[in-house]
């Protein structure tokens, strides 16, 4: 059994790591109009208070020895039924500490940077509560020490989301696509309550410590089955297949929303369930193997679907599903690759802020228009901008030594440990990387201006660029930082674990093919959209650059598998309720209402006609005392 140690000094205050953004939202969104005004700075504040929290409490578990950094604090007994007894409990540890500085630190810059974002927006104060209300629930949820816990702050994401995708709700793009990811997201949240119904069935807990300390006892079929369930939650909420759809149209919602969900919150929570959930998945052969097929799938699905968008959000929101799809791989490869999954998040997390902030900022300087082909020429007006992205650009490539260089490769060799295949794809994905953000790159910032004529584009205020630059020099130095100062892989071992195997291919072997595919697909890129003249009108393409451009048919083939059969069966149903259910309660009302009808005609109200009735019953009575007596 793991030791956890009682909350003391710092760490006695882990529960106002979530009260803070929490009691922001309260103000926010209970406060009416008299916060109007200061009501987005406190906002920001209490998120700020959260990370200046979280580095405190920091620097005291560096102080500690590692077997002493799983730290519990109880508040009450939550829950307490016949069998069936959960704490409102939190655990802070290597794992939900690194969590807690990514969510509130880009938060925080995400929340800054929404103030010049959002500045004319009438709805700006309700904005900055659904943000806190966001953070909040994504703290709970990694802070939690029971999956039940973990529960609540997982349907937290999931309603916070609803609301900020959602948030221009006079567009019914927007409306219908907020609707779509509460949808979709809910056959995910299925599998995580019936995974916790599993828990409590087969070890009698929900809590961590009790499920992964009886884990060994337990048959692999049941964890087979428990890991699958977990699968599924985590597809749902970090936009794997199948249950990807949701996620493209969630830019529909303000560019604020989509970097908070893309690199702090949303698709980081089904990585962390995967990750802290190791001790079943270790178990579960079957459940592993399946998390890196449903994560290779999604790698090529990404990338594919982002090399043929013309909406600069969308072309990033493929991105999302490809980098995660190489997080959920590496989580699949077990105590190889655990580590990695995490450091890849980490780095990801803060270079795809810098990357959805920057398509803000461009969007903020040409009228709010996304389509890439109506860009061109914006280095010479957005320089913050342009630098800034291009950093992001480099680092998600994988160009030494930016971060996701150190973060991506590691997983590569990871996957090459496990297999030559699953390496082999990853590199293939880490090319067609290379590609799509090469295009992106190139449409939006060189080659020649395209725009609008009503369009007169500029650099935004300080206050949107100023967490562009800080998110920037992330993306240029965390990698290192975590690998060489931070020393993640020891940092995280006492929770992940950590093994190696053996390679076909040396460390340098497969920087150097790794580095090769992604100059060789970034080359494509360039030609194709910069020493190329890029047509206003998207030409028709390929097949497959159809099929992209319509996400893969994931709609359609959603369309033909869920929506029409739903609808079907409830036309079926509908039937079904007036034809027999209210046929059948309506036949009784009838028979009554008819037979009451029919005796109403005896009440006539005439003294002679009752006592008639009386002599008659008497006589009926009389007659039936004879015959009862003569038989």
């Amino acid at each position: 059994m793991e030791q956890i140690m009682p909350a003391t000094g710092a760490f006695s205050l882990i529960w106002v790591l979530i009260a803070l953004p929490l009691a922001g939202a309260a103000v926010l969104l209970l406060g009416g109009r008299m916060t109007n005004k200061w009501g987005p700075y406190l906002g920001v504040l209490t998120v700020v208070g959260s990370a200046a929290l979280g580095v405190v409490m920091l620097l005291q578990m560096m102080g500690l020895p590692a077997e002493d950094r799983s730290i519990q604090q109880v508040a009450y007994r939550w829950v307490f039924a016949d069998g069936l007894s959960v704490d409102m409990a939190f655990r802070l540890d290597q794992l939900s500490m690194v969590f807690v500085l990514l969510i509130t630190i880009v938060g925080s810059l995400i929340h800054v940077y929404s103030l010049g974002y959002m500045e004319h927006d009438p709805d700006r104060r309700k904005f900055f509560g659904y943000l806190n209300l966001f953070v909040a629930a994504m703290l709970l949820l990694v802070l939690a020490n029971n999956y039940l816990l973990l529960y609540v702050g997982w349907e937290g994401v999931g309603l916070a989301s609803y609301l900020l995708i959602g948030f221009w709700q006079v567009k019914p793009s927007a409306a219908a696509a907020a609707k779509k990811a509460f949808i979709i997201n809910r056959v995910g949240d299925v599998g995580l309550g019936l995974a916790i119904m599993v828990m409590f069935v087969t070890f009698g807990s929900v809590t961590f410590a009790d499920v992964f300390g009886q884990a060994s006892a337990a048959s692999e079929g049941t964890l087979t089955a428990i890991g699958l369930l977990l699968l599924l939650a985590a597809c749902g909420k970090s936009a794997q297949f199948p249950l990807q759809a949701w996620l493209l149209d969630a830019m529909e919602g303000p560019t604020p929303v989509s970097a908070l969900i893309h690199a702090a919150t949303m698709v980081t929570a089904g990585v962390y369930l995967i990750v802290r959930s190791n001790a079943i998945f270790d178990r579960a052969v079957w459940a592993a193997t399946a998390v890196v097929v449903v994560g290779l799938i999604t790698v090529f699905m990404g990338a594919i679907i982002g090399s043929a968008k013309d909406d600069i959000k969308k072309s990033l929101a493929g991105s999302t599903m490809s980098q995660i799809g190489y997080m959920i791989t590496a989580a699949g490869l077990g105590p190889i690759g655990y580590v990695f999954a995490i450091f890849h998040l980490l780095t990801h997390g803060v270079f795809k802020a810098g990357l959805f902030l920057g398509a803000g900022s461009v969007m903020h300087g040409m009228n709010d228009g996304v389509n890439m082909r109506r860009y061109g020429a914006l280095r010479k007006v957005m320089v913050i901008t342009t630098i800034t992205f291009f950093i992001g650009y480099l680092a998600i490539i994988g160009i030494p030594p930016f971060a996701g260089f150190w973060s991506k490769d590691e997983i590569i060799h990871a996957a090459f440990e496990k297999g030559p295949v699953i390496g082999a794809l990853l590199i293939l994905g880490a090319g067609i990387t290379g590609f799509y953000m090469s295009r992106m790159v190139a449409m939006t910032f060189f080659g020649k201006a395209r725009w609008e004529d009503d369009v007169h584009p500029h650099e935004s205020k300080a206050v949107m660029t100023i967490p562009l630059i800080i998110l920037a020099i992330g993306s240029t130095v965390l990698g290192m930082a975590l690998l060489f100062w931070g020393h993640i892989e020891e940092w995280l071992e006492p929770v992940t674990g950590i093994a190696t195997a053996p390679s076909p291919l040396s460390t340098a072997a497969t920087i150097g093919i790794s580095l090769a595919f992604v100059i060789v697909g970034a080359s494509i890129g360039w030609i194709m959209y910069l020493r190329r003249e890029v047509p206003i009108t998207a030409p028709r393409g390929s097949l497959l650059t159809r099929a992209a451009r319509r996400d893969l048919y994931g709609d359609d083939v959603n369309e033909v598998l869920v929506v029409r059969p739903s609808y079907w069966l409830s036309r079926v149903l509908v039937w079904f309720d007036r034809a027999w259910v209210d046929g059948f309660v309506n036949g009784i009302a009838a028979f009554v209402g008819g037979f009451s009808g029919r005796l109403r005609r005896y009440q006539s109200g005439f003294a002679r006609s009752y006592a008639l009735s009386m002599v008659g019953g008497a006589v009926l009575v009389v007659l039936a005392l004879l015959l009862v007596r003569l038989s």
